[in-house]
């Protein structure tokens, strides 16, 4: 057996791999499970008992050899440095260019964090609803134009099932199954039956925001708002509050900025107002809280909800609302430093 391991130590000095793969069926060959190192410590246990120490330190020697040898080899394949004339035909093609975000993530998330500062926390839900949960419990009436086909898309024609067509849902499922105080907001995509064109799409984002608890004032919305708009558009913001009318909060306002474009003096944009319109919101109706299981008798809160679309087109003044689907690498690069 002696001879055997000599025999092999000749071999392992010997060893030589054109490749990798070469180097890994040398691998397998000699210390493999079934390899010659591993057969012979198989044949170990039928030396005799006077002649195993001999034999045992011969073939650990061996296995030794053969396992530095392999590791050698190894390393003078990764340290290998390519010629000039060598080409790897399966590398990607560089240099790889590198994605941007799109201009719609950005705002949402910039927005997202500027009420996460305020203690409100990310609320998602399923884009195709129920009746009760995007229509019946926000207190709109039965014959409610937003029911009909024209406004809405429902489901294989079914009134109960429809694509949700504004994150109000959400709030209701998480007033479903929590108690005050809620402080969400729930940003996500929306559908609405309506042409597209420069200025409207079938599809858009929102983030709206709803706070329940105790003792909930329209001056809490109020300084919310202000703190908002001062973040997202500059500290010298101004915003107005006018009054307004949504089936699921009571008082409503609409909320204007001062034009962050021509500084309130009056433009195209804002035209010559000085004034734009951003978001919509209100206290939620009691109605709306005595639906989802809060009494409305203990709580108060309110809501809020804007279009991304429309605050991106006041950040970055994009003209045409199909830019933001189309996918358009040219309109995309313009944003690459937007993060």
């Amino acid at each position: 057996m002696i001879d055997k391991i000599k025999e092999l130590v000749r071999e392992v000095q010997e060893l030589r791999a054109g490749n990798v793969e070469e180097l890994e069926a040398l691998r397998v060959k000699y210390l493999g499970k079934k390899g010659a190192v591993s057969l012979l410590m198989n044949d170990f246990r039928n030396v005799a008992a006077d002649r195993k120490r001999e034999v045992g330190k011969y073939l650990n020697e061996l296995k030794e050899l053969a396992q530095n040898r392999i590791n050698e080899l190894k390393e003078g394949f990764e340290n290998l440095k390519p010629s000039d004339g060598d080409h790897d035909l399966t590398r990607t093609p560089g240099p790889a260019p590198l994605g941007t975000r799109h201009p719609l993530s950005v705002v949402k998330k910039e927005i997202c964090d500027i009420f996460g500062r305020l203690g409100f926390s990310i609320a998602e839900g399923p884009e195709i609803e129920d009746d009760w949960h995007v229509f019946s419990s926000l207190n709109f009436a039965e014959d409610h134009p937003a029911r009909d086909m024209q406004d809405t898309f429902f489901i294989r024609h079914n009134p109960d099932v429809l694509l949700r067509t504004h994150t109000s849902s959400v709030q209701t499922r998480v007033m479903e199954r929590r108690q005050p105080p809620i402080r969400i907001i729930c940003p996500g995509r929306v559908y609405r039956n309506e042409a597209i064109s420069y200025r409207a799409h079938c599809f858009f984002h929102q983030v709206e925001g709803l706070y329940v608890d105790r003792d909930v004032s329209f001056a809490d919305l109020k300084q919310v708002l202000l703190f908002f708009a001062k973040e997202l558009f500059g500290q010298e913001t101004k915003i107005r509050l006018r009054p307004s009318y949504f089936p699921f909060t009571e008082p409503s306002a609409e909320m204007d900025i001062s034009c962050n474009i021509c500084g309130g003096k009056g433009c195209p944009f804002c035209k010559h107002t000085g004034w734009v319109e951003i978001l919509g919101c209100g206290m939620v109706d009691p109605n709306v809280l005595d639906n989802c299981g809060i009494d409305s008798r203990t709580y108060s809160g309110y809501a809020l909800g804007m279009g991304i679309e429309r605050i991106t087109n006041l950040k970055y003044r994009v003209k045409d609302l199909r830019l933001f689907s189309e996918n358009d690498e040219r309109f995309l690069r313009q944003f690459e430093a937007a993060y």
